[in-house]
């Protein structure tokens, strides 16, 4: 068993099964979400068997175990910070957790036991969200009670299309990502010393589209300008609502004014310190991590090239761009 596997939550199941009843390929939704292809092939035939049920994690067979301590204890446990056992961060590992139970109950498992234990109790080995200290959590409940009825409203009004847009850096040191190798054999991978990147704008729909361009220069209000009136160009006879953060270019006067100008553009702001809302974050993720992984970029023109090759390509398959869409914990509110 590798221990770096990760398993798919409940939620993720559901939304993935979601995604092939809405009609996405199972191809695109099995890569959107990160899954192969014959294990959403399960999930959809133990939904159709037996509902949301059967997407209910199984315990697997094997002999009974020894301890116990069961799987409530365990769960109630890792849901603690692990800083309230003197560990500097809140975040568990295993090794962590066996220095605890031995610490703390005079229990001793091997590192595969608390494995099988997590997942007998549910949990699964994640990275975390970044939350900002920042956020304010009244602001973020308020957005959603008045904000989101209100872009609901002039999405049906005027037949929009409603779009979520963000701006990332891509960087010329690519994500590695993993690959398989001897144990205690390091696989290398080539790449540049060089520092550099591609300023980059996008913007995403639940229907499967994608729009986006690249700059030389970091993004300030008038590439956000040129970026929105292109869309409006794109979408010559339509309405446009457009959601985005509020980044200084998002929010400056004459960004503002531009906006104010276009009778055909309605946009609104997430609260701040909300990327996790915004499903063009999923765009950003799935470039980085899959379609740049291990780039064999040298240059930023050669990366800029790669990268609109790849986001062309991404924009060209609306399954995939639904289903990154949907994988916004707040896309349901918008479909």
């Amino acid at each position: 068993m590798s221990h770096g596997r990760q398993y798919a939550t409940e939620d993720l199941r559901r939304r993935a099964v979601e995604a092939v009843e809405r009609g996405i390929g199972i191809t695109q939704v099995a890569d959107a979400f990160g899954v192969d292809r014959r294990t959403l092939h399960r999930w959809l035939v133990r939904f159709n068997g037996e509902g949301a049920a059967g997407l209910v994690r199984r315990p697997g067979s094997g002999r009974p175990r020894i301890l116990g301590f069961d799987a409530n204890d365990f769960r109630r446990l890792v849901l603690q910070p692990a800083s309230n056992f003197g560990y500097e961060s809140d975040l568990w590992t295993v090794g962590r957790l066996q220095a605890i139970l031995v610490k703390c109950l005079g229990i001793v498992m091997s590192r595969d036991t608390v494995w099988r234990r997590l997942r007998e109790a549910g949990l699964t080995y994640q990275k975390p969200e970044r939350h900002y200290w920042e956020a304010d959590e009244k602001a973020r409940q308020h957005w959603l009670r008045r904000e989101v009825p209100r872009i609901r409203r002039i999405v049906r009004k005027f037949r929009a299309i409603l779009y979520f847009e963000d701006e990332a850096n891509v960087s010329l040191t690519a994500f590695l990502g993993k690959t398989w190798s001897l144990r205690g054999v390091t696989p290398k991978v080539k790449v540049t010393g060089h520092r550099a990147g591609v300023a980059a704008i996008s913007a995403i729909a639940r229907r499967g589209h994608l729009l986006f361009r690249l700059y030389d220069k970091r993004i300030a209000s008038a590439e956000v300008i040129e970026f929105l009136g292109q869309m409006l160009d794109h979408h010559a006879r339509r309405h446009l609502v457009v959601v985005m953060d509020q980044a200084p270019p998002h929010v400056s006067q004459v960004t503002k004014a531009f906006i104010e100008s276009q009778t055909r553009l309605h946009v609104f702001h997430l609260p701040k310190y909300s990327p996790d809302w915004n499903p063009d974050e999923k765009v950003w993720n799935h470039l980085k991590h899959h379609e740049l992984k291990a780039h064999g970029a040298t240059t930023k023109e050669e990366l800029k090239t790669l990268t609109a090759r790849k986001l062309a390509t991404m924009s060209q398959d609306p399954k995939l761009i639904e289903g990154l869409f949907f994988r916004c914990c707040v896309a349901d509110l918008f479909g």
